[in-house]
Protein backbone atom coordinates (compact mmCIF):
# COMPACT_ATOMS: atom_id res chain seq x y z
CA UNK A 1 0.00 0.00 0.00
CA UNK A 2 1.27 3.51 -0.94
CA UNK A 3 0.50 6.06 1.81
CA UNK A 4 -1.15 9.22 0.26
CA UNK A 5 0.22 12.90 1.00
CA UNK A 6 -2.23 15.36 0.85
CA UNK A 7 -0.71 18.96 -0.21
CA UNK A 8 -1.65 21.97 1.89
CA UNK A 9 -4.36 22.75 -0.85
CA UNK A 10 -5.95 19.20 -0.69
CA UNK A 11 -6.16 19.62 3.10
CA UNK A 12 -8.01 23.00 2.75
CA UNK A 13 -10.01 21.70 -0.24
CA UNK A 14 -10.95 18.77 2.56
CA UNK A 15 -11.62 21.37 5.42
CA UNK A 16 -13.87 23.59 3.10
CA UNK A 17 -15.89 20.68 1.86
CA UNK A 18 -16.83 19.90 5.65
CA UNK A 19 -17.75 22.71 6.75
CA UNK A 20 -20.19 22.76 3.44
CA UNK A 21 -21.80 19.89 3.74
CA UNK A 22 -22.31 20.73 7.49
CA UNK A 23 -24.39 24.10 6.91
CA UNK A 24 -25.88 22.46 4.31
CA UNK A 25 -27.04 18.91 6.37
CA UNK A 26 -25.74 19.67 9.24
CA UNK A 27 -22.89 17.30 11.57
CA UNK A 28 -24.40 13.92 10.63
CA UNK A 29 -23.44 14.77 7.16
CA UNK A 30 -20.13 16.81 7.65
CA UNK A 31 -19.04 13.19 8.96
CA UNK A 32 -20.60 11.11 6.39
CA UNK A 33 -18.71 13.38 3.37
CA UNK A 34 -15.29 13.04 5.86
CA UNK A 35 -15.83 9.11 6.08
CA UNK A 36 -16.67 8.50 2.50
CA UNK A 37 -13.36 10.86 1.60
CA UNK A 38 -11.13 8.69 3.71
CA UNK A 39 -12.55 5.73 1.97
CA UNK A 40 -12.21 6.62 -1.22
CA UNK A 41 -8.57 8.25 -0.40
CA UNK A 42 -7.74 4.78 1.33
CA UNK A 43 -9.19 3.14 -2.46
CA UNK A 44 -6.69 5.15 -3.61
CA UNK A 45 -3.62 3.82 -1.69
CA UNK A 46 -4.45 0.58 -2.18
CA UNK A 47 -4.59 0.42 -6.04
CA UNK A 48 -2.87 4.09 -6.98
CA UNK A 49 -3.74 3.02 -10.54
CA UNK A 50 -7.98 3.45 -10.10
CA UNK A 51 -7.91 6.82 -10.66
CA UNK A 52 -8.44 8.33 -14.66
CA UNK A 53 -5.71 9.97 -16.38
CA UNK A 54 -8.07 11.46 -18.52
CA UNK A 55 -8.68 14.82 -17.13
CA UNK A 56 -5.24 15.29 -16.57
CA UNK A 57 -4.26 14.96 -20.34
CA UNK A 58 -6.83 17.04 -21.22
CA UNK A 59 -5.69 20.03 -18.41
CA UNK A 60 -2.23 18.81 -19.56
CA UNK A 61 -1.09 18.11 -16.13
CA UNK A 62 1.02 15.03 -16.65
CA UNK A 63 0.10 12.50 -14.75
CA UNK A 64 -2.48 13.43 -12.88
CA UNK A 65 -5.76 11.21 -11.46
CA UNK A 66 -9.00 11.40 -10.85
CA UNK A 67 -11.01 9.01 -8.16
CA UNK A 68 -14.64 9.65 -7.12
CA UNK A 69 -15.95 10.38 -3.49
CA UNK A 70 -18.82 7.61 -3.35
CA UNK A 71 -22.00 9.20 -2.94
CA UNK A 72 -20.86 12.81 -3.63
CA UNK A 73 -19.88 15.34 -6.40
CA UNK A 74 -16.23 15.38 -5.14
CA UNK A 75 -13.00 13.96 -6.69
CA UNK A 76 -9.65 13.48 -5.17
CA UNK A 77 -6.60 14.68 -7.66
CA UNK A 78 -3.52 12.82 -7.65
CA UNK A 79 -0.28 12.24 -8.98
CA UNK A 80 1.82 9.14 -8.58
CA UNK A 81 5.18 9.73 -7.39
CA UNK A 82 8.44 6.89 -7.05
CA UNK A 83 6.99 5.76 -3.51
CA UNK A 84 4.03 7.54 -2.26
CA UNK A 85 0.86 9.24 -3.70
CA UNK A 86 1.23 13.97 -3.77
CA UNK A 87 -2.76 14.36 -3.79
CA UNK A 88 -3.29 17.87 -4.97
CA UNK A 89 -6.69 18.95 -4.53
CA UNK A 90 -10.17 17.65 -3.59
CA UNK A 91 -12.93 19.10 -5.88
CA UNK A 92 -16.26 19.23 -5.96
CA UNK A 93 -17.82 18.50 -9.72
CA UNK A 94 -19.88 21.64 -9.74
CA UNK A 95 -15.62 24.05 -9.84
CA UNK A 96 -14.67 25.17 -12.71
CA UNK A 97 -11.43 22.28 -13.23
CA UNK A 98 -10.57 23.05 -16.52
CA UNK A 99 -9.59 27.09 -14.41
CA UNK A 100 -8.34 25.45 -11.65
CA UNK A 101 -6.10 22.55 -13.05
CA UNK A 102 -5.10 23.77 -16.48
CA UNK A 103 -1.81 24.63 -17.81
CA UNK A 104 -1.14 28.66 -16.93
Amino acid sequence: MTKATLRTQANRDLSERILHYRRVGGDELGVRFFEAAQSSLRAIERSPGIGSPRLGELCEVTGLRVWPVKGFPTRWYYLIADDRLDVVRLLSDAQDLLALLGPE
